[in-house]
C-alpha cells in the first residue's frame, strides 16, 4: 500500500470516530431539549451516550459523555460539574453494550438500574454536595413530598429516593430508544466501525499473549496513568481548596475592613466621649446606629458591628447593634475583654490597628476587624468592630470542593481513557502482536518459515519510536535466521545425500564380492519403506513408526549386509550349497557388521539414531521370531524392530533374485513363501502389512527386473 493510500485509510478512521462522536453529542443535547419542550418531568440526555457504546466502544463513549455536558454547560453553567456522572455512566454503558446488543432483557434492565443509581443517586449527592439542602423545586420535589408523606423518611432521603426513580423512568425510555436506533442501523455499517482501530468493547482488552499471573504491561499503563493523574489532580485539588478558602478569607477580610472603614470616616470623632457616655441622648447618636445598621444589612456575611473604646478596665461600649441570637450592649457599658481583644490587647491599649484575627468561641466560628478611630492628632479614640460570619465558609467549601473533584474526576476519567487507548494501540498491542508472532514461528518446513515471515510482515508496525526499530530489528534478525536455516538444510541435505551415496557406493562393493549387481541393497531399502509405510497406514507399532524413524530405517538398510566385507570371497561366491563350517563363517557377516558399525560410532563420538538402527539391521536381520535365528537367537520383539522388517525385505529378494547357487523364484511362490514363514520366521504383523502392500510389492520387483 502507497503512503497516499495509507493516509487516505487512516484519515476514513479517524473521520468515522469523530462523526459517531459529534452525532451522539447532537442526540444528547436534542434529546435534553425535545424533553424540555415536552415539558417531560426527565431528561433525555444520555441516547447518544448509550448509542455510542453500542457503535463504539469506550473511546466515542466517554467522549460523548463529557463532551455532551461541556457543550450544555454554554446554556447551564452547572452542567460541566456532572462531568463525572456523565462519564461513569457511558463507563457503564460499555461495560454492558456487548449484551444489550442482544437486547438480553436481564442485563438491559440491569444496566439501566446501574444508571440510574449513576445518575439518580450519585447525581443527587452531587447535587446535595453542591447546593445544600436544597433540592429545587418542582415534579422531584413534589414527589418526595408525596413519599414522604406516605413513608416519613425525612426530606434527604425521600428526594434521594425520588431522584432515583426519575432517573429510573429517564434512563430505562434512553436505553430502548438508543436500542432500537441501533436495530435500525445497516449491519454492514456496524461491522464497518467495529473493525476500526479505534474500537474496542472495554478499557481492559482480554486478547494478548499469555503471562503468568502478574500485572501485565497493559495493567501496568493503566496503573501508572491512574496514579500520576490521580497525584496531580490531588495535588491540583489541595491547592485549589486551598487557595479558595485563603482568596474567601481575603475576600471577607477585605468586605470587614471596607465596612468598618465607611463607618470609621463617617463617625462623628468630637462626640466619642458624650456618645459613650449619653448614648442616643446625644445629636447624631442615631444617624451613626442607622448608618452602621445600612451597613450591616448590605453584606450578610457580616454579623455583628460595634464600636467599642479598649481601656484597662475592659471594653466600653460605645455602639452596638442588637442581633437576632444577641441582645445590644448600651453605650457605657464596660464588658470582659473577649478572645480577640485579649489576644491584642497590647496592640489596641497603645492605639495600634491590629491585624485580622479568626476565632471560633460562643458565638460562632468569628472573623474580626478592628478599625480606628483617630482624632486630629493621630491619637485612637476608639475601634469600629465589624465580625464576619464564617459559618457558611465550610459549607462553600464543601460545595467547591464538590464541584472541584467532580470536575477533575471527570477530567481526568477522559485523559486516563485516552493515555491508556494509546499506550494500547502504540506499546501494549505491538509488543502483543511481536510476540504472537515470535510465538507462533514455526520453523519445522520452508513452508512453515515462509508463512510465519509473512505474518511478521504483515504486522504493520508503524508507531515512529523505538518499538518501531524494535519491530524492524526483529524483522531482520527472523529473516536472517530463516536463510541460515534454509541454508543450514540445503548443506545437510547435501552431506545426507552424499552419506546415503556413500553407503550405496560402500554397500555395492560388499555386495559386488558375491558376484551380484548391487540391486540388493537398493531392493531391500526399497521393500523396508514399503513394509514400515503400510504398517504406519494399519496403525501397527503405531508408537514406534514416526516418519523419522522410517527415514533412518531405510537411509540405513543398505549397511545390513556390510559385514560380508569380512567373509571370504571362496564362500560368497560358492556355486554349490555351504558347508557347516562355511555357513558358520557366513554367519558371522552379522556380528562382524555389528562390530563395524560400533567402530563407526566410537569414531562418530555419540549413538545417533541413524547408526543405531543401521546396528540393528546389521546385527539382526537374521534373528528369527520363534528364537532359532543367528548371532543371538533373539525371539519376538526383543529382536528391534527394523531387522524384523528387514528379515522380511532381506529374504524375499533372496527369493526372487538370481544367485550363484540358484535360479530366482517366482513372485507368487516368494510371497507364499514369507506367507508361511509367518510366526516362526518372521513377525506375522510385519508379514501382514508386506502382503497388504503386495501390488506396490510386485510393482518395485518388476521394475527392478527390466533394469
Amino acid at each position: 500500500m502507497t503512503r497516499l493510500g495509507e493516509k487516505k485509510k487512516t484519515g476514513n478512521k479517524w473521520l468515522s470516530l469523530v462523526s459517531i462522536i459529534v452525532i451522539c453529542v447532537l442526540l444528547n443535547l436534542l434529546g435534553a431539549r425535545l424533553n424540555d419542550f415536552l415539558g417531560l418531568p426527565l431528561y433525555l440526555d444520555n441516547i447518544g451516550t448509550v448509542l455510542s457504546a453500542l457503535l463504539g466502544g469506550y473511546i466515542p463513549c466517554i467522549t460523548v459523555g463529557f463532551l455532551s455536558n461541556i457543550v450544555n454547560s454554554f446554556f447551564n453553567s452547572v452542567s460541566v460539574y456532572y462531568c463525572v456522572i456523565s462519564v461513569l455512566i457511558a463507563s457503564a454503558a460499555v461495560a454492558f453494550a456487548h449484551r444489550m446488543r442482544r437486547f438480553s432483557i436481564k442485563i438491559s434492565f440491569l444496566a439501566v438500574l446501574t444508571f440510574a443509581l449513576l445518575g439518580g443517586g450519585v447525581g443527587a449527592l452531587l447535587t446535595w454536595l453542591i447546593f445544600g439542602m436544597d433540592f429545587g423545586e418542582g415534579f422531584a420535589v413534589d414527589m418526595a413530598q408525596a413519599i414522604n408523606n406516605v413513608i416519613p423518611m425525612g426530606y434527604f432521603l425521600s428526594n434521594l429516593i425520588s431522584n432515583f426513580l426519575i432517573d429510573f423512568v429517564d434512563k430505562l425510555v434512553v436505553t430502548l430508544i438508543s436500542i432500537a436506533i441501533y436495530k435500525l442501523l445497516p449491519k454492514s455499517m456496524i461491522d464497518n466501525l467495529r473493525s476500526r482501530g479505534w474500537y474496542y468493547i472495554t478499557m481492559f482488552n482480554r486478547q494478548g499473549s499469555k503471562t503468568r499471573k502478574r500485572l501485565n504491561l497493559r495493567m501496568k499503563v493503566t496503573l501508572l496513568v491512574t496514579i500520576s493523574t490521580t497525584l496531580v489532580a490531588a495535588s491540583a485539588i489541595g491547592i485549589s481548596v486551598v487557595q479558595y478558602h485563603n482568596s474567601t478569607i481575603d475576600e471577607y477580610t477585605k468586605q470587614a475592613q471596607q465596612a468598618s472603614s465607611v463607618i470609621a470616616k463617617r463617625i462623628d470623632r468630637s462626640k466619642i466621649f458624650e456618645f459613650m457616655n449619653k448614648g442616643e441622648k446625644v445629636e447624631g447618636y442615631h444617624e451613626t446606629e442607622e448608618l452602621m445598621q445600612s451597613v450591616s444589612d448590605s453584606a450578610p456575611e457580616i454579623k455583628y458591628i460595634y464600636v467599642y473604646r479598649i481601656e484597662k478596665d475592659g471594653t466600653h461600649v460605645i455602639f452596638d447593634l442588637d442581633t437576632e441570637d444577641v441582645a445590644a450592649n448600651h453605650p457605657g457599658n464596660v464588658i470582659p475583654y473577649d478572645t480577640t481583644i485579649q489576644k491584642y490587647s497590647d496592640l489596641l491599649l497603645k492605639g495600634k490597628r491590629m491585624p485580622m484575627d479568626i476565632t471560633n468561641n460562643q458565638y460562632g466560628w468569628i472573623l474580626s476587624v478592628y478599625e480606628p478611630v483617630r482624632d486630629e492628632s493621630g491619637k485612637t479614640l476608639c475601634y469600629v468592630g465589624v465580625d464576619m460570619s464564617m459559618s457558611e465558609l465550610s459549607s462553600q467549601e464543601i460545595a467547591f470542593l464538590a464541584k472541584v473533584i467532580s470536575l477533575f474526576i471527570g477530567v481526568l476519567l477522559i485523559i486516563r481513557a485516552y493515555a491508556v487507548w494509546l499506550a494500547e494501540r502504540h506499546i501494549v498491542t505491538p509488543v502483543n502482536k511481536i510476540a504472537d508472532a515470535a510465538n507462533r514461528f514455526s520453523y519445522d518446513t520452508p513452508l512453515a518459515r515462509e508463512v510465519s515471515m509473512e505474518a511478521i510482515n504483515n504486522l504493520d508496525i508503524h508507531t515512529g519510536d523505538e518499538l518501531e526499530n524494535l519491530y524492524n530489528a526483529y524483522r531482520r534478525t527472523s529473516a536472517d535466521t530463516v536463510r541460515f536455516i534454509d541454508e543450514v538444510q540445503k548443506k545437510n541435505e547435501q552431506i545426507t545425500r552424499l552419506q546415503n551415496g556413500l553407503i550405496i557406493v560402500l554397500a555395492d562393493m560388499v555386495e559386488s564380492r558375491d558376484q551380484c549387481t548391487g540391486d540388493h541393497v537398493r531392493k531391500t531399502a526399497a521393500y523396508c519403506e514399503i513394509i514400515l509405510r503400510q504398517m504406519k497406514k494399519e496403525g501397527i507399532y503405531a508408537d514406534k513408526l514416526t516418519d523419522e524413524f522410517i527415514t533412518e530405517v531405510v537411509n540405513s538398510a543398505p549397511l545390513h549386509d556390510v559385514g560380508k566385507i569380512k567373509v571370504s570371497d571362496t564362500i560368497l561366491n560358492k556355486p554349490g550349497k555351504l558347508t557347516e563350517e562355511e555357513f558358520g563363517d557366513m554367519k558371522k557377516h552379522t556380528s562382524a557388521g555389528g562390530e563395524i558399525i560400533d567402530k563407526a560410532i566410537s569414531t562418530v563420538g555419540e549413538k545417533t539414531e541413524y547408526l543405531n538402527e543401521a546396528k540393528n539391521l546389521a546385527e539382526y536381520h537374521h534373528e528369527k521370531w520363534d528364537g532359532n535365528g543367528y548371532p543371538e537367537g533373539l525371539a519376538g520383539e526383543e529382536i528391534p524392530l527394523s531387522a524384523r522388517v528387514m528379515a522380511v525385505a532381506d529374504v524375499f529378494d533372496a527369493l526372487v533374485s538370481r544367485r550363484s547357487y540358484k535360479e530366482p523364484f517366482t513372485v507368487d511362490k516368494a510371497l507364499d513363501i514369507i506367507r508361511k514363514g509367518s510366526g516362526n520366521h518372521f513377525d506375522p504383523l510385519v508379514v501382514k502389512a508386506f502382503l497388504d502392500a503386495e501390488d506396490e510389492v510386485r510393482r518395485v520387483q518388476k521394475l527392478n527386473m527390466e533394469i
